[in-house]
């Protein structure tokens, strides 16, 4: 008889989001610090993880959290600003998306992106995040649900990433941050 594996801890909403939050932050920082220097390949690597790492998080938020916060909190101004936050952020990542290290503006731009995205953070975590808490939504069953899609989506990410530069489908980097 196969050995049934042990399923992990589930984590919450919004500690999942926050796990996100810091990790896209330190990719940002990471990226600050190759700014002067000549790596090409190592700014691209960054750009293209953060951007698909972002991608997905902006998905389940839109997909799952922000209507069951919609709904849970009833503040429509925030949950409006953010879906605005996330469409400028997705604009920036599309340009991002058809650039190469070099290219005029592609270092300001994920500057910009970084900057946007620290905004954001702060709001969702220092007044949205404070709300839905103190609701009666149920942040674990929630949490399931969108570490279901996170893995679905993810596997079309690094699906899309295979196919468009003949890579294999080694996630180590990606799993490597929390």
């Amino acid at each position: 008889m196969a050995s049934a594996k042990k399923k992990p801890a589930a984590m919450d909403a919004i500690a999942m989001l926050i796990a996100d939050h810091k990790k896209v932050q330190k990719a940002f920082k990471d990226f600050e610090k190759l700014k002067e220097g000549n790596n090409k390949r190592a700014k691209q690597d960054i750009v293209r993880q953060t951007c698909a790492d972002l991608t997905v998080h902006t998905r389940i938020e839109e997909e799952i959290f922000y209507p069951a916060a919609r709904k849970a909190i009833k503040d429509g101004d925030l949950m409006d600003e953010a879906t605005v936050e996330h469409a400028g952020a997705k604009d920036l990542i599309a340009q991002l998306e058809s650039m190469q290290p070099g290219d005029d503006l592609y270092d300001a731009k994920f500057t910009v992106l970084g900057e946007s995205i620290n905004h954001h953070v702060k709001e969702e975590q220092n007044e949205m995040f404070p709300k839905v808490r103190k609701t009666k939504l149920d942040l674990v069953a929630l949490g399931e649900q969108m570490a279901q899609r996170k893995a679905e989506l993810e596997s079309k990410v690094d699906g899309a990433d295979v196919a468009k530069r003949g890579l294999t489908t080694s996630r180590s980097r990606a799993s490597a941050a929390p």
